[in-house]
């Protein structure tokens, strides 16, 4: 869901961006892409590369400072130009260096400090990515050790290819950024999508605290329709699952009354009539198939590990009918939910890539189980 944009900064390698456009992001932020701006600037003064931090000790590094204040207004220029909101998190590339250099460490600090003040007063958040031994060692340093001295970034970006899919690292604190981290586990490596192959990092993301679930929906005033298994119900069943079932088809407008917690024949003509329309076997129970198509009935949005949504809940009931998987309905597409989801696809027959497209939720809305 997130793409890293090389935004601005002297050190950027790509100095031309003429598909980076104002139109371009909105459109892509339509689409539901996170647009993650990287500024490569300044880099730390003990590297090699042409443009770089001054690390003169006056006055507490106050000429890095003032160079990190600078590199936050060109780079909020360049984020205005495309269009991107106050309150994004502008992300300050520093590239690797020699942490045991005080004075090199100790200039980027203040660098990054000057940056991430600056990006406050213009109303934008402070990001940092580093290798995590470079830059993220120093900030975390800074944090531990001299707390107060320096303006710290609200969200951290670090590198380290352990392969491990998680926003873990022995370089920072369990408690430290929480919820504000983003693993590039992955170096550079081919990866096809929608038949296009394209060089890539890969990252793990969980900033503003991850996805949260969504607001829960309530249905026939507060009827229970979240179960890990459904079962058939037909004439004569009764119980919670008959009365989940006369709430969703009252609101398919297949039936009218009370919901009464029994599978009666009023019930058995509604599912005849959802099965019909649906172009399901028409038994008039509420079989495996005629459970899935019911559950997942409504829009089909495209949805993957991050997604958080009414649909996700949908989609989690639709997989409870459908297999053994017996996830909690909680809206968030997590791994687990990802496994369910490969099972699924695995068992029709199609690739399993664990992400619901909408040939996915039309297997679904046609009860395929």
């Amino acid at each position: 869901w997130g793409v890293g944009v090389y935004l601005a900064g002297v050190n950027r390698q790509c100095d031309e961006q003429p598909n980076l456009t104002s139109n371009w992001v909105a459109e892509q932020s339509r689409k539901g892409w996170r647009i993650l701006p990287l500024t490569v600037g300044r880099q730390a003064a003990c590297t090699a590369y042409p443009t770089r931090i001054d690390d003169s000790q006056a006055n507490s590094y106050a000429a890095a400072k003032s160079q990190g204040r600078a590199e936050a207004v060109s780079t909020v220029a360049a984020s205005e130009a495309v269009g991107l909101p106050k309150k994004t998190t502008h992300w300050l590339d520093i590239e690797d260096f020699d942490v045991l250099d005080t004075h090199c460490r100790r200039s980027v600090l203040a660098f990054i400090s000057g940056w991430t003040s600056k990006l406050h007063k213009l109303g934008y958040r402070s990001g940092l990515y580093s290798n995590a031994a470079a830059a993220i060692q120093a900030v975390e340093g800074a944090r531990t050790l001299s707390p107060g001295s320096y303006n710290l970034p609200d969200q951290l970006w670090f590198a380290h290819y352990n392969g491990q899919v998680s926003v873990k690292t022995e370089y920072l604190a369990k408690k430290a950024w929480a919820g504000e981290r983003i693993h590039q586990y992955s170096d550079s490596h081919n990866e096809t999508h929608g038949g296009v192959t394209i060089n890539v990092d890969s990252n793990w993301t969980q900033v503003g605290g991850g996805t949260k679930s969504p607001r829960v929906r309530k249905h026939c005033h507060g009827v229970r329709v979240d179960f890990p298994a459904y079962g058939v119900q037909r004439l004569g069943s009764s119980g919670d699952r008959v009365r989940a079932l006369q709430c969703l088809l009252r609101e398919e407008r297949l039936l009218s009354g009370d919901l009464i917690e029994r599978f009666d024949r009023r019930t058995s003509l509604a599912v005849k009539r959802f099965q019909r329309k649906h172009h399901l076997r028409v038994t008039g129970k509420a079989t495996k198939a005629t459970w899935v198509a019911l559950l997942s009935d409504g829009s089909a949005p495209l949805a993957k590990v991050g997604s958080g949504s009414d649909a996700v809940r949908r989609l989690q009931r639709a997989l409870n009918a459908a297999t053994t998987s017996r996830l909690p309905i909680t809206g968030v597409y997590d791994r687990r939910t990802e496994r369910a989801v490969k099972g699924y696809q695995g068992a029709l027959g199609f690739t399993r890539t664990g992400v619901t497209t909408t040939g996915v939720w039309s297997l679904l809305h046609a009860g395929r189980a």
